[in-house]
């Protein structure tokens, strides 16, 4: 380990330095999706990169952004999505509507050209542009390790693979940089949306935002012109079947939850995930079943639970879906989390 960590500072001391190979396999929860692994050396160049670009941006970046910030995350973001319901409904006294949507193939279709000039326009130290530029620029389909179910690699939709993509596009889902220069890329459409179209009520994860107003024609009109600027100026296109205009009352589901102005409830899909592994627990021989994991495991569904209004539900699942697990399992505090018993 300390060799190669000096001959790395060699290699990037005389500007020799160019990415090993990416292991890569393919996950299926929550989607279907390639995952593209740099090696130690290579990790070791990426915390480099962002931590130095990470004080120049951070800065630039809207409060409402909160994918991969310190200090935010999804659950952050739904708590702000309640207090812009909160607000823009007068505690839901108010009509108004929300405009949801998502970019199609984000990360595949991130064009490097235009990343590195949004880069370049912030940095004029040549060093960091030139390890930048690598970063960027590196094609990791070039001979990687394959790893997992091989299978798999099979179903993965080309438009979501790295594999398929044109040259000069996309970035590896996996590495800390892509998901930096993300945030990097998206800034563009976080500062025309507050202020070009003036959009108050505004929140983007990833590539995922969505968008408040008291007007459902004016949220129409929005997505038409979020639409243009997302093709004009970073190569990129809303999914033509993920977006939706509708009235706040319906729910937002949005980062595990159906937010309304006055409650949260879990999404039905994560509730299924919990019920599945709590039969498949079931099953397992009583000498064979990891009680540490299964109470670690039900504990993290419970802990994304208690961030909605879920009483009922935690309660429902221990009193119909917990079977023989009750007895290894204790509830505390209203259904808040287990213990073993």
């Amino acid at each position: 380990m300390e060799k190669e960590i000096i001959e790395l500072e060699q290699k990037l001391k005389d500007k020799s330095y160019a990415p090993k190979k990416f292991s890569v396999f393919v996950v299926t929860e929550p989607k279907i999706r390639e995952i593209f692994a740099a090696g130690f050396s290579d990790r070791v160049v990426h915390h480099f990169l962002v931590d130095y670009l990470l004080p120049i941006f951070e800065p630039k970046f809207i409060f409402d952004s909160f994918a991969c910030r310190a200090g935010k995350g999804t659950h952050f973001a739904i708590e702000r999505l309640s207090h812009f319901l909160r607000q823009i409904t007068v505690n839901s006294n108010k009509k108004a509507y929300y405009l949801q949507a998502d970019v199609k193939s984000f990360f595949p279709s991130i064009n490097h050209d235009i990343l590195f000039t949004i880069i370049k326009k912030q940095i004029n130290n040549p060093y960091i542009l030139w390890l930048t530029k690598i970063i960027i620029y590196h094609d990791c389909t070039q001979q990687p390790i394959k790893k997992g179910q091989l299978s798999l690699f099979n179903k993965v939709p080309a438009h979501k693979s790295l594999f398929y993509v044109p040259k000069g596009q996309g970035l590896p889902i996996g590495n800390l940089t892509s998901q930096f220069f993300a945030n990097i890329y998206l800034n563009e459409l976080d500062q025309y949306v507050k202020h070009q179209l003036k959009c108050k009520y505004y929140i983007r994860y990833v590539d995922d935002f969505v968008i408040l107003h008291e007007d459902k024609d004016k949220l129409y009109q929005i997505k038409n012109e979020i639409e243009k600027f997302l093709h004009d100026k970073l190569a990129l296109d809303l999914h033509p079947h993920k977006w939706k205009v509708q009235n706040v009352n319906n729910g937002i589901d949005a980062l595990g939850y159906i937010t309304k102005p006055t409650y949260k409830l879990v999404r039905k899909r994560v509730v299924k995930t919990l019920k599945r592994k709590l039969v498949k627990f079931q099953k397992v021989k009583q000498e064979e079943l990891d009680l540490d994991y299964v109470v670690t495991c039900i504990n993290s569904y419970y802990a994304h639970f208690r961030h909605a209004n879920s009483y009922k539900l935690r309660k429902h699942l221990w009193e119909n879906h917990f079977g023989s697990l009750k007895k290894y399992l204790q509830p505390v505090n209203d259904y808040r989390y287990f213990k073993l018993r």
